[in-house]
């Protein structure tokens, strides 16, 4: 049987601390300068200590014992690998939110441009609507006859809607919305693209309505007045509070 080289200790060792005296605070241990190299050095792993020559960590076993130059080694490692950071809060979904609402109105580059930059003016108020189709025009057309009750609405209101009017007054037994809207929506049907296009510019995607505010009416109306292509600002439409922006 082969015979064990059994290193013998220090005839002055002293005993480790942990088998004297029990745990040690770490706060006062040092690291050989041997072991603070191969801490410190760029070739040692990232986690835990890695294999470190036992030469380097002998001294600070026989003066401190293991426990303690384990605990040393496990502190000397979290202060080299922190705990990784908090990820960083996710962007609010104002904005995006913002963006939807805007791009649901369908509008043309410039009004959109405009209702862009009102809503970043402004973040608290609300678009009631965009690009319309005859449909949808002439619905919103009906409800504000029958709101107003005044048949005279259209002509008040839109300057190249003769032929949308006269239905209107031909056609006098129509009072409920969906009565005025049916009829207004077969005359524009059989209306050209050209006088569609001059009746509202809803139905090009060039315009939007606001909902009228109380707080800060005035700022937001003067910012609506200085939106770039703005062409015409309404706050009425035939006697009813509408904000309409057209470009």
């Amino acid at each position: 049987m082969a015979s064990r080289h059994v290193i013998p200790a220090p005839a002055h060792a002293t005993p480790a601390p942990e088998e004297r005296d029990g745990p040690q605070d770490t706060a006062a241990l040092r690291p050989t300068p041997p072991l603070a190299a191969l801490i410190a050095g760029p070739d040692r792993p990232r986690r835990g200590t890695g294999p470190l020559r036992p030469a380097a960590l002998l001294p600070l076993q026989q003066a401190q014992g293991n426990q303690a130059t384990r605990r040393l080694l496990q502190r000397l490692a979290v202060q080299r690998d922190p705990a990784p950071a908090a990820p960083a809060a996710a962007a609010p979904a104002a904005a995006a939110a913002d963006d939807a609402d805007i791009d649901a109105l369908d509008l043309a580059a410039t009004a959109k441009a405009g209702a862009q930059a009102l809503k970043k003016a402004h973040p608290g108020i609300t678009f009631t609507s965009g690009r319309r189709d005859v449909a949808s025009q002439t619905h919103a057309m009906a409800s504000n006859i029958v709101s107003s009750k005044n048949r005279n609405w259209i002509a008040d209101t839109y300057a190249a809607a003769p032929k949308l009017q006269k239905w209107v007054d031909d056609n006098p037994k129509a009072t409920t919305v969906d009565e005025i809207a049916t009829g207004l929506e077969t005359t524009m049907n059989a209306m050209s693209d050209d006088e569609r296009g001059k009746v509202s510019k809803h139905l090009s995607g060039e315009a939007f309505d606001v909902q009228p505010q109380t707080t800060d009416a005035d700022k937001i109306k003067a910012t609506i007045k200085g939106l770039t292509g703005l062409s015409k600002f309404l706050e009425k439409e035939g006697g009813l509070v509408r904000w309409h922006a057209q470009f």
